[in-house]
């Protein structure tokens, strides 16, 4: 196979509501194959969790979402809040390094300017921290967050829109 060959073809498209187990799938994949190298067993089982899929699809529904495609699969998504908060960004850890959350956080930094917002702030991970560093999101404060009776460390960080 050439290298041209093994190059994803990469869009982005709006959830459906159609959408909600991909993204289920997703999220819990990169949790489990991605976050664990950064938290332990205990943590990821409290993180990697989803109860009621309905629940989840009206979550995802509520705002606005974006799914990064390679060709018809979806391999991640993000979320923006009215507010400037981007809740959630996870990339399937099969496509990890490949610019897809770039993609998706270019996608959502138009959103918000379209949307006038002053600033983007997300509560990242311990493993997605550097990324967001990398892209201008500096740290607000350090935090302890609890899930289902375990204490996971994150950050909050935001990045100014000019």
């Amino acid at each position: 196979m050439t290298k041209m060959a093994s190059q994803e073809l990469l869009s982005v498209k709006a959830y459906d509501p159609a959408d909600a187990q991909a993204t289920i799938d997703i999220f819990l994949r990169a949790i489990r194959e991605v976050a664990s190298k950064d938290y332990n067993p205990a943590q990821i089982a409290a993180w990697a969790k989803v109860d009621d899929v309905e629940v989840w699809a009206q979550w995802r529904a509520s705002r606005p979402t974006w799914l990064a495609m390679n060709g018809s699969v979806a391999i991640g998504f993000a979320d923006l809040k009215a507010d400037g908060c981007l809740d959630m960004m996870f990339v399937h850890p099969d496509h990890q390094g490949k610019g897809v959350a770039s993609l998706l956080l270019a996608t959502v930094v138009a959103a918000a300017r379209n949307q006038d917002l002053q600033r983007i702030f997300t509560e990242a991970s311990l493993t997605a921290r550097p990324f967001f560093e990398r892209r201008g999101f500096v740290v607000v404060a350090a935090q302890q967050v609890e899930k289902r009776g375990q204490t996971l460390a994150n950050f909050l960080m935001e990045k100014t829109l000019a």
